[in-house]
C-alpha cells in the first residue's frame, strides 16, 4: 500500500469513526434525556416505546433504500449528509414544547441514525478482505459508538448541576455538522454497483438461509440495545430508587462504557477467535446480565447487572456484521441494508413492547423481555454456525 493510500485509508477510518460517534448519540440520546424532560412534557412509560417506535420505524423505512443506494451511488452522501439530519432533530428537542415535537425529532433521528449505521459499518467492512479483520475493525468501530453513546449520559451526569439539558444537546449539534463536513470533504470509493440500482439481487438475498438467520440475530439484539439504552434510566428511578437524575446518568454512561471498552478489547480477541464461539459467549454473558437486573434489590447491585449487560452484548452487532460482510462482499451494502432493516425492526417492536410490558407490570419484567431475548439469539447463533458451515462444505466438498 502506498502512502496516498495508506492515509486515504486513515481519512475514511477517521470519516466512519465519527459517523459511528454521531451514530451513538443518536442511541443514547432519548435514554439520556427523557427523565429530564419527563416533567415539562408530560409523558408516561408507554409513550417512551411510542417515541422508539416512530424512530426506529423511520429508521426501517429507510434502511433498505439507502443500501441499495450505497451499492449504487457509494457511501459519501449518507455519511455527509446523516450528521446534518441527527443535528436538526436535536435542535427541535432542545426547542421542543410538547411530546408530539419529540416524535419529529425521533423520525429525524432515526433517518439520520440510519445512514450513518449503515454507511459506517459498510464503509469499515469494505476496507478489509479477512472476516476476522472485518469483526476486528468493527468492534473497533463499535468503540467510537461508545464514545458518541457514552458522550450525553456522561456530560449529564458531570454538569448537570451546573448547565441544563439544552445546552448539552447544542454542543452535542455542534459535533454532528463537524462530523458532516469532514465527511463532504474526502474521496470516496467508487460505487460497487455503478450503473443500477441492484434491486434485482434482492429476492436472491431474501431467501439465503445465512442472510435470514443473521437477520433473526441482529432482530433481537438491536431490539434489547435499543430497550436497554431507553429504559435503564427510567427503571433506576422508578423501580429500583435512585433519586437523582445525575446517579442514574452515571449508572446509564457505565453501561455505555462497557460495552465501549469490551469493543476495545474484542478488536483484539477478534483476530484470533471464533466468530461464533464469541456470539455464544456474548449472549450467554448478556442474558445472566438481564436476569440479575431483573431480580436487582438495590442500584450497586443494578449498576453492576447493567454493566455486564453491555460489557456482554458489545461483541454481537459487529461480529455478525463480519461474517455477514466476508460472505456476500460484492454486495455488501445491500445485504447490510437488508440485515438493518430487520435489525431496527427488532428495535421498533420490542422497545415498543417494553414500553407496553413496563406501562402495565413494572419494569422488571422488560428485563425478563431482554433476557429472553438472549437466550434466543444464543440459539440463533447455533444455528447461523451450522447453516455458515454447510454451504462453505457445500462450495468447497474438498
Amino acid at each position: 500500500m502506498s502512502q496516498l493510500d495508506a492515509r486515504r485509508l486513515s481519512l475514511l477510518s477517521g470519516a466512519a469513526y465519527a459517523g459511528m460517534f454521531v451514530f451513538g448519540i443518536v442511541m443514547a440520546l432519548l435514554g439520556a434525556i427523557l427523565p429530564s424532560l419527563a416533567d415539562r412534557l408530560q409523558f408516561a412509560t408507554a409513550d417512551i416505546g411510542t417515541l422508539f417506535l416512530f424512530m426506529n420505524g423511520a429508521m426501517l423505512a429507510s434502511s433498505l433504500v439507502l443500501g441499495l443506494a450505497m451499492d449504487r451511488f457509494g457511501m459519501k452522501p449518507l455519511l455527509a449528509l446523516g450528521p446534518l439530519v441527527v443535528a436538526g432533530a436535536l435542535v427541535i428537542v432542545i426547542r421542543a414544547a410538547a411530546f408530539p415535537a419529540l416524535l419529529v425529532a425521533g423520525v429525524l433521528l432515526g433517518i439520520g441514525g440510519g445512514a450513518l449505521n449503515g454507511a459506517t459499518n459498510t464503509l469499515v467492512a469494505d476496507l478489509h478482505d479477512d472476516p476476522r479483520r472485518k469483526s476486528a475493525a468493527l468492534n473497533l468501530l463499535g468503540v467510537f459508538f461508545g464514545f458518541g453513546a457514552l458522550f450525553l449520559p456522561f456530560a449529564m451526569g458531570a454538569l448537570l448541576a451546573w448547565l441544563s439539558v439544552s445546552p448539552l444537546l447544542a454542543t452535542a449539534a455542534g459535533l454532528c455538522t463537524g462530523v458532516g463536513v469532514f465527511a463532504m470533504a474526502l474521496r470516496f470509493p467508487a460505487p460497487k454497483q455503478g450503473h443500477a440500482l441492484p434491486i434485482a439481487k434482492m429476492p436472491q438475498f431474501l431467501r439465503s438461509p445465512l442472510v435470514l438467520v443473521f437477520a433473526l440475530l441482529l432482530f433481537f439484539e438491536s431490539g434489547v440495545e435499543f430497550t436497554l439504552g431507553g429504559f435503564i434510566s427510567t427503571y433506576l428511578m422508578r423501580d429500583i430508587g435512585v433519586a437523582s437524575v445525575a446517579v442514574a446518568s452515571w449508572i446509564l454512561a457505565g453501561y455505555w462504557a462497557s460495552l465501549m471498552v469490551s469493543r476495545a478489547v474484542l478488536s483484539r480477541l477478534a483476530l484470533g477467535s471464533d466468530p461464533y464461539r464469541t456470539l455464544f459467549l456474548c449472549a450467554a454473558g448478556a442474558c445472566v446480565g438481564a436476569v440479575l437486573a431483573a431480580i436487582s434489590p438495590a442500584p450497586g447491585f443494578s449498576a453492576f447487572a447493567v454493566v455486564l449487560c453491555g460489557w456482554s452484548l458489545a461483541g454481537i452487532y459487529p461480529t455478525v456484521l463480519g461474517i455477514a460482510g466476508s460472505r456476500f462482499q460484492s454486495h455488501s451494502g445491500t445485504v447490510f441494508g437488508i440485515l438493518f432493516a430487520v435489525a431496527l425492526a427488532g428495535g421498533m417492536i420490542l422497545p415498543w413492547l417494553a414500553g407496553q410490558i413496563g406501562g402495565t407490570a413494572g419494569l422488571r419484567w422488560v428485563f425478563a423481555m431482554v433476557a429472553a431475548s438472549f437466550a434466543a439469539i444464543l440459539v440463533v447463533s447455533r444455528a447461523a454456525a451450522r447453516i455458515d458451515r454447510e454451504q462453505r462444505m457445500a462450495a468447497h466438498p474438498n
